[in-house]
């Protein structure tokens, strides 16, 4: 069981650039390698040099994550390309084995996504939402909408459900938080596809609102400033 529920042999995190995807997929691996699930997590931001899974390449490998990257990751290479090892996480002798994709950002990253979706397809796969009221490009649900329906075309599958990761880092607080459910709901009525949980950081104590599913996560992902 992960902390989006039954785990798929394919979990794919996708969604607006500094959505908070990477820090989604990081938490999630780690999550199932505490519950001693084999899990490999698989980088294909290879479009975004700025928020990438190998940036906590130490602390999944120190976790027990099998780390996928782009070749050149956290190099001088400015257009790392596929990881080598990617095709393996399709393999049926390791039925048992979990992958997270982190995807780059918008649709222009989901289109390496594209290339691989009927084997995504075949092997049984949830791909989420990631939504951040706070990211001005998808503040205004409409344009958020309107990104899931880009990406979803790009990468050639559908979207099980939506994650909702409103923040604003380090100045995040509780009411940061709730402020984003009617948004997050609005986006579910619009596009059909259900919160699947509101996230907040493990500092942060929410309190009891009742039907709300709220995830504490750690924020893991390196910092610019």
């Amino acid at each position: 069981m992960s902390i989006f529920g039954e785990s798929k042999k394919i979990t794919v995190i996708a969604g607006h650039y500094g959505c908070g995807k990477t820090n989604i997929a990081v938490n999630l691996a780690l999550k199932l390698a505490a519950e001693g699930r084999a899990v490999s997590i698989v980088d294909l931001d290879i479009v975004n040099p700025h928020f990438r899974t190998a940036d906590s390449e130490k602390l999944l490998q120190d976790s027990g994550v099998d780390t996928i990257l782009p070749e050149f990751a956290n190099t001088n290479v400015e257009t790392p390309t596929l990881p080598v090892r990617f095709r393996s996480i399709f393999s049926k002798t390791s039925a048992e084995k979990t992958a997270i994709i982190d995807v780059g950002g918008d649709d222009a990253g989901a289109i390496v996504l594209g290339s691989y979706a009927d084997d995504i397809i075949e092997a049984g796969y949830d791909m989420f939402f990631v939504y951040n009221k706070y990211r001005p490009s998808i503040s205004n649900v409409t344009d958020a909408y309107e990104m899931m329906l880009a990406i979803e075309r790009a990468s050639r599958l559908k979207f099980s459900g939506i994650i909702n990761n409103s923040n604003l880092g380090s100045e995040t607080d509780a009411d940061v938080v709730l402020s984003s459910i009617p948004n997050a709901k609005e986006l579910s009525k619009l596009s059909g596809k259900p919160v699947t949980a509101t996230t907040a950081f493990k500092k942060l104590d929410i309190g009891n609102t009742g039907t709300e599913r709220f995830i504490y996560i750690d924020d893991v992902t390196k910092k610019l400033f």
